[in-house]
């Protein structure tokens, strides 16, 4: 099932404290870049990030992003703030090479 563009929005509305985000439509789902790193995306009208280390006390909820792939953590937060905080969290693993 594709995402729906409501959801996206939804999802970009939650991310509006957030910098640097942006996204990229991909067989009818969503990629999330943060300043051109991807972070994440939206799957099924799922919200899920990548797994990176330092979020991992969060205690987010695994789920698979679609057949094949590598486990994501699922956004259940509606708490912009919180949102932010995580996001960050996964951009600088994923840019200092953390995980």
């Amino acid at each position: 099932m594709a995402s729906s563009k409501d959801y996206l929005e939804f999802v970009l509305e939650l991310l509006r404290e957030t910098s640097g985000v942006s996204y990229k439509k991909m067989m009818g789902e969503y990629i999330l870049y943060k300043d051109n790193v991807i972070f994440g995306g939206v799957y099924d009208n799922r919200f899920l990030v990548k797994k990176t280390p330092s979020i991992g006390v969060y205690h987010l909820k695994e789920q698979i992003p679609y057949p094949g792939a590598k486990a994501m953590y699922l956004i259940d937060s509606e708490d912009p703030d919180e949102i932010k905080e995580i996001v960050e969290l996964v951009y600088k693993d994923l840019t200092t090479k953390v995980v």
